[in-house]
């Protein structure tokens, strides 16, 4: 039964159009699928469905996604959480030897990142600060379930800076940086292996709002402030002077790490 599927030129473009045109057949692409972004039930044939090529550096990944939540697009992904996600895979709705998979949740040992932004006076100024807390403990890719949380030390390995205080603004972490376009939050880039292009660690589902008070203090200072903490240790604070009370906790009990990243886009 054909499927609503929307498939990018660059996605198609990817995968052919031999598998493209069975994508859209209905061959091999699942009725129904758990959305990539949203991780909810989805209906390829009832609904618009967005086709997502997830690429590392020698295995691609076909996902599913609703219309709505993502367009048709091609990802960059770092290989060893691809490699993670194909190992998951329970079913392969593709031809044997085909590049097309399915796959339900792309990091599965993995909890979704949430990211809050806030205003942080630190050194008697306001700092444009995004806060990542996970929503559940965090595997070091290739992990047996169940090993403990790793989201600190993977982010200490990379560059981020365990923080005693907020006294000061922690040290500038290189080749990553915060996108923000149109006033809207996009992505959290980190820099892409083997010396290529920065890829997203963190992408949102739809761009985030900020305030205006966030955005003028980030183009002033082409710089923003991420703060990291494992899960419940932040929580969702819905005001910035809790949000501060809550990184100070953090911070006093050993579990917060921080960095500044370039501000990309205005």
């Amino acid at each position: 039964m054909p499927r609503m599927l929307d498939l990018s030129d660059e996605v198609r473009a990817e995968i052919g159009d031999e598998e493209a045109d069975r994508l859209l057949a209905g061959e091999n692409a699942p009725g129904a699928y758990d959305c990539t972004s949203c991780r909810t039930p989805g209906d390829s044939e009832h609904e618009r469905t967005s086709t997502v090529l997830f690429v590392g550096d020698e295995t691609a990944v076909l996902a599913f996604a609703h219309a709505t939540c993502l367009p048709s697009q091609i990802v960059e992904v770092a290989e060893e959480q691809l490699q993670g996600a194909v190992r998951s895979i329970t079913g392969d709705t593709g031809e044997a030897g085909g590049a097309a998979r399915t796959v339900p949740d792309l990091a599965p040992e993995q909890a979704v990142l949430g990211v809050t932004s806030g205003l942080v006076l630190i050194e008697n100024e306001l700092q444009p600060a995004l806060v990542v807390e996970p929503t559940g403990p965090i595997a070091r890719p290739g992990a047996a379930p169940g090993g403990g949380d790793d989201f600190l030390p993977l982010l200490i390995e990379q560059g981020f800076t365990p923080v005693p205080n907020l006294n000061g603004v922690p040290p500038t972490v290189h080749g990553w940086s915060v996108l923000l376009a149109m006033g809207q939050l996009h992505a959290i880039l980190q820099p892409g292996t083997g010396g290529g292009p920065q890829v997203a660690w963190w992408q949102a589902h739809q761009p985030l709002q900020v305030t205006e008070g966030w955005r003028s203090a980030a183009n002033k200072l082409q710089s923003v402030l991420l703060f990291a903490a494992p899960a419940g240790a932040i929580g969702r604070q819905p005001r910035e002077d809790l949000l501060r009370d809550a990184l100070d906790r953090s911070a006093a009990r050993g579990q917060l790490v921080a960095c500044a990243m370039p501000l990309a886009g205005t």
